[in-house]
């Protein structure tokens, strides 16, 4: 069995994010892999840890510039086989349907001697927080989708998720094939120990270019992009900010505050 994961290169949630040029600004010094993209690789390496040794392989795939490796990177520390980078410069600006169709590509040149079997995403990416990536991909790779999973099984050539909403609770199963995103609810991202971090530092990542993968810079990219940021400004800071001093009462001055806004 071949599963491929997708993550992504994200700014911190705690830095102060800005864009350049119409695009996030991403830096290797406060970014991070995609928060929700660790419960897909976890939901992958489970699936793993549960066949038989030597029946399955994990790969982690990512698109971006040259900080995005450390999305892979963070991927192959947690215990993936494989990761795999599309880094060229011509996918910068991509929106969500350049994206689908970049990583579509790569995922159809790792499948060309073993195909895929299976694609896991995260439900969303925390820069852009679109959750439309999932969906985009699965239509691209021609493959089944299951979205929003709070569980994942495979079983007998099948995927079957647990899906968690306001008024229901689905259980919906595909043939592989399929495309999986999974939400955090789904599991408890590991840590990496310390075997695997040392291992991660020498452990080679495929460089893909668009070339590689057949496709015109000209389809992808923010000059082909459907949507465009057209105004951006730093956030307002905070004002009339109050104060506490906790003297031995500070819940109660806290309860007041609260009550007297109508938040409680």
């Amino acid at each position: 069995m071949r599963i491929v994961v997708t993550v992504k290169f994200v700014p911190d949630l705690q830095s102060t994010r800005s864009f350049t040029e119409g695009t996030v600004t991403r830096t290797a010094d406060d970014g991070t892999m995609n928060e929700l993209d660790e419960n897909a690789v976890e939901a992958a390496l489970q699936i793993k840890e549960s066949l038989p040794e030597g029946e399955c392989e994990v790969f982690a795939l990512t698109m971006g510039g040259a900080d995005a490796t450390a999305a892979v990177r963070k991927a192959l520390q947690l215990g993936v086989d494989h990761a795999v980078h599309v880094n060229d410069d011509a996918v910068a600006g991509s929106d969500v349907f350049g994206t689908a169709t970049v990583l579509a590509a790569a995922v159809a040149k790792i499948g060309e001697e073993t195909p895929v079997d299976l694609v896991i995403t995260g439900m969303a990416a925390l820069d852009g927080l679109t959750s439309m990536l999932p969906t985009a991909l699965a239509h691209k790779l021609g493959f089944a989708q299951l979205t929003l999973a709070s569980a994942l099984t495979v079983a007998d050539d099948a995927a079957t998720i647990e899906r968690h909403l306001p008024d229901a609770h689905d259980t919906v199963s595909a043939k592989l094939p399929a495309l999986v995103s999974v939400t955090d609810e789904a599991n408890k991202p590991r840590y990496p120990n310390f075997k695997l971090i040392m291992a991660a530092r020498s452990k080679p990542i495929a460089t893909y270019s668009l070339a590689d993968l057949g496709i015109d810079p000209a389809s992808v990219g923010a000059l082909a992009a459907r949507t465009t940021v057209v105004d951006a400004s730093p956030r307002p800071p905070r004002e009339n900010r109050v104060t506490v001093t906790d003297k031995g009462e500070g819940g109660v001055a806290l309860a007041d505050f609260l009550i007297e806004r109508g938040l409680v």
